[in-house]
């Protein structure tokens, strides 16, 4: 991007543990909380150069790794108790934010991390 001229836009991927400290997955939260600080550090370095960097935060989405969760009555109803809206999202939930971040309407936006959690840290 930096070569070619002409700006651009980096989506890193992160998670809601980037703001929490979450529990039993210490790895998973270190690594997320890591990559909303690079996001921080890149749009830094690179938003001379007309780049943008944002990351996007999912909370609880229904994949095939948080089926073990899901499948777990007790676990899954302790978190669905704790999502404003009331459900697992699905990756299609990220589409908007991804689309609006990678779009010109967000050329003033960098360096931030935006939760698509259904509000989970609302709570």
């Amino acid at each position: 991007m930096i070569k070619q001229g002409k700006g651009g836009k980096i989506i890193n991927i992160a998670s809601m543990l980037s703001f929490q400290g979450g529990i039993l997955v210490p790895g998973y939260a270190a690594s997320k909380g890591g990559i909303k600080s690079l996001t921080m550090l890149m749009a830094n370095e690179l938003s001379k150069d007309g780049i943008c960097v944002n990351a996007i935060a999912p909370g609880y989405i229904a994949t095939a790794n948080t089926a073990p969760i899901r499948a777990d009555k007790k676990r899954n109803k302790a978190i669905l108790d704790r999502i404003p809206a009331g459900r697992w999202g699905t990756p299609d939930d990220l589409k908007g934010i991804c689309v609006f971040l990678a779009a010109p309407a967000s050329d003033y936006m960098t360096g931030y991390t935006y939760a698509c959690d259904g509000g989970w840290l609302a709570r």
